[in-house]
């Protein structure tokens, strides 16, 4: 077993570094190793998540990205809608919408649900109040940014009713 120096950042993430490769002799120090690859390995601040999962910071990170804060205000507009229609509405590829969408789940801001094969978003419905107004008053304040999203959701065609794509 390779020995490890361990190192925390200041996020609370651990970043382990691994040393491989023959030792120059018999103690196997860490620094005496001939040949060294680092491997980083970053764990999520569960502490911090887990105690408060809508504490700001972690709900302003979630919302930081542009297509991230997109899909929230889409959410909040329309109520639910599949990843089919979030990719029309915001004119990117299905992979980039559901890493999104992961990552807005993974901050407990979304909740989804699933039909047969497709996946169905939403806000989630226990969101504390002060981000739910947060999120109202955004899209109200917001609706010329958002204007292109809603035109192109609105002409989608096919959109789905009960079933999707």
């Amino acid at each position: 077993m390779s020995p490890a120096l361990r190192q925390t950042n200041t996020c609370g993430e651990g970043i382990y570094l691994f040393a491989t490769g023959g030792a120059s002799n018999t103690n196997r120090r860490f620094t005496e190793y001939s040949h060294f690859h680092i491997f980083v390995l970053r764990f999520p601040r569960l502490f911090s998540v887990m105690s408060n999962p809508h504490n700001p910071v972690e709900v302003f990170k979630a919302l930081a990205d542009d297509t991230r804060t997109r899909i929230a205000l889409l959410l909040a507009r329309e109520g639910e809608l599949c990843v089919c229609e979030l990719t029309a509405a915001l004119d990117l590829s299905q992979p980039k919408i559901s890493r999104h969408l992961a990552q807005l789940r993974h901050a407990d801001l979304l909740s989804d649900r699933r039909q047969g094969q497709w996946v169905y978003y939403r806000l989630h419905p226990q969101l504390p109040a002060w981000i739910s107004t947060l999120l109202e008053q955004a899209l109200a304040a917001n609706a010329a940014w958002l204007a292109a999203d809603v035109e192109r959701l609105a002409v989608m065609a096919d959109r789905p009713v009960a079933r999707c794509c």
